[in-house]
């Protein structure tokens, strides 16, 4: 019999050891999951309101079981608690307080107690090799790795890495590439996130820092530190851009990213199923990196508009539909490489655009400050294309005008002003009328058109304002790039924050936002006042 035990003994290290081997697994946790099913198993026969442990010993697999139970003056609960002469028959210096161990034999295990036990050593590895998958891979976002195609779901590739799975989901592959099983693949780590089911890793093979990670394993340049990739966007399976800098001024970038007779840039081509790939030296200046940008298609000029963030490219008729692209692809890669809404205009369109905007703002000035046509084109000449502009700048640049003297420039400040102000007591009128509290005029930053604009969005009590996020009060609309009507796929437009025209900053946003919920904290401070009074009566 005492051979019999040892054997059984040895077994269960020998599965233990074997589990943690296969599993990758500490083998302490295979022990303690060992120990927390014979705890079961020893619960289903002595009772389950027994407070029972179990030890096994992980070199010899010698098993200890016994039972806590308290030393109490009388006993309450039979199973955990115990009286003092009985306790002393266990433990001769036992206490009231103490508690003490009670010693029970081995246990004989049934076929449905070992299933379970079996159930419980099962989960217990299973947790523990996920936890192992987590801790190996969230350290790893944003690598490059290699795996074997397992099995295709939906759509969705689950791909073998070894010591743990991936999924490459739908869009995040490359359109029309034909994934096999057994497929050796190459894909970045895009996420690791912790679920119910297990530590899911999600693969990527269409995102552009999976292009940056293949040009720094061809390139060496790059993955030295010498050439860096500042930006990168994507059309996964057709065209891409990259922009590059190279911190040595005797190493041409381009010329490194390409190799010789363009060895370089085929490998990354190639993994990547014949994607183009345009490569483009980056620059500070953002209209230079504009034009580099919308290569191939020459630019005549570019204007960059700062308060709403877009760029305007003037191009030569004949290369309107080379600097869009198939389907507004050009462009759209522009804009996402620079990070800018870009418009792309004809000459032709451009001059129009201006003719249209001096005539409007002449009209304006003519209208507003009541003066001739010669005088209004005067100021939109030199560059004025507001009433804000004329009424609130150094005089001396009005009288500088050729033609125009001190007293003049004096008189169309202060006829500015006054149109301002008529401005601005027509809004007021409009505001009232839309029903707009007076509270809100009280907020900073807001002007009367601006309280305007609230009331037409039906925000008219600071209750209203204060419901609001920031982004919802000032976040700027959304513009795709301009392309060509008949190319462009529709979309869902974003309309932008309520106030998205006014050009405020998020700070702003925010103080707006704060202080029209300053009401409800003073609303507060009285019923905590109360509330303090009540309690120290």
């Amino acid at each position: 019999m005492a051979t019999a035990v040892t054997a059984n003994r040895a077994e269960l290290i020998a599965i233990a050891n074997a589990v943690a081997t296969e599993k990758m697994i500490d083998k302490g946790i295979v022990i303690e999951a060992m120990e927390d099913a014979i705890q079961r198993a020893a619960k289903a026969r002595y009772g389950a309101e027994n407070d029972i442990r179990a030890k096994l010993d992980s070199n010899t697999g010698d098993l200890r079981l016994w039972r806590v139970v308290e030393v109490v003056e009388a006993v309450d609960d039979y199973f955990k608690q115990v009286d003092l002469k009985g306790a002393q028959k266990l433990q001769a210096d036992a206490a009231i307080g103490d508690f003490i161990v009670d010693p029970l034999p081995p246990i004989e295990f049934g076929r449905i107690a070992a299933q379970a036990a079996k159930q419980v050593i099962f989960q217990k590895v299973r947790d523990a090799e996920r936890e192992r998958q987590f801790e190996e891979f969230k350290d790893r976002m944003g690598e490059i790795i290699t795996g074997v195609v397992k099995r295709v779901e939906f759509g969705h590739v689950v791909v073998d890495l070894g010591r743990a799975e991936g999924v490459i989901r739908r869009d995040a592959q490359i359109p029309r590439e034909v994934v096999r099983v057994n497929d050796r693949i190459r894909s970045l780590i895009l996420n690791v996130r912790r679920e119910n089911r297990g530590p899911q890793i999600f693969l990527s093979r269409a995102h552009p820092d999976f292009m940056k990670k293949l040009f720094a394993q061809e390139v060496p340049e790059i993955y030295d530190g010498i050439i860096e990739i500042k930006a990168a966007a994507r059309d996964p399976g057709s065209r891409a851009k990259i922009g590059v800098i190279s911190h040595d001024s005797s190493i041409d970038p381009v010329g490194a990213c390409v190799g010789m007779k363009g060895s370089r840039v085929q490998a990354v081509v190639q993994e990547m199923q014949g994607e183009k790939i345009d490569i483009i030296p980056w620059s500070e200046d953002t209209a230079t990196f504009v034009v580099n940008a919308l290569q191939p298609a020459s630019v005549s000029r570019v204007v960059i508009d700062e308060e709403e963030d877009r760029i305007e490219v003037v191009v030569p008729d004949d290369q309107l539909s080379l600097a869009i692209g198939r389907r507004g692809q050009n462009v759209r890669l522009a804009s996402q490489l620079t990070a800018k809404a870009i418009d792309i205009l004809t000459e032709a369109d451009a001059s129009e655009k201006r003719q249209r905007e001096f005539l409007e703002r002449t009209e304006m000035f003519q209208n507003e400050l009541d003066v001739d046509e010669t005088l209004a084109q005067l100021l939109v000449a030199e560059g004025f294309g507001s009433l804000e502009e004329v009424a609130y700048v150094e005089a001396d640049e009005i009288a500088t005008i050729e033609g125009f003297d001190e007293d003049l420039a004096a008189e169309l400040q202060s006829r500015a002003q006054e149109a301002l102000e008529r401005r601005e007591a027509a809004a007021r009128e409009e505001r009232k009328a839309l029903g707009v509290s007076d509270d809100l005029a009280t907020m900073p930053y807001l002007t009367e058109a601006m309280l305007v604009t609230l009331g037409k969005a039906g925000i008219k009590e600071l209750d209203d304002l204060a419901d609001l996020a920031t982004d919802e009060l000032i976040e700027k609309k959304r513009v795709e790039p301009r392309r060509r009507a008949e190319d462009a796929p529709k979309r869902p437009e974003h309309k932008g924050g309520v106030l998205a025209e006014y050009g405020l900053t998020e700070e702003q946003g925010n103080e707006i936002i704060m202080a029209a919920r300053a009401h409800w904290f003073e609303d507060e401070a009285p019923a905590e006042e109360d509330a303090d009074a009540e309690s120290s009566q």
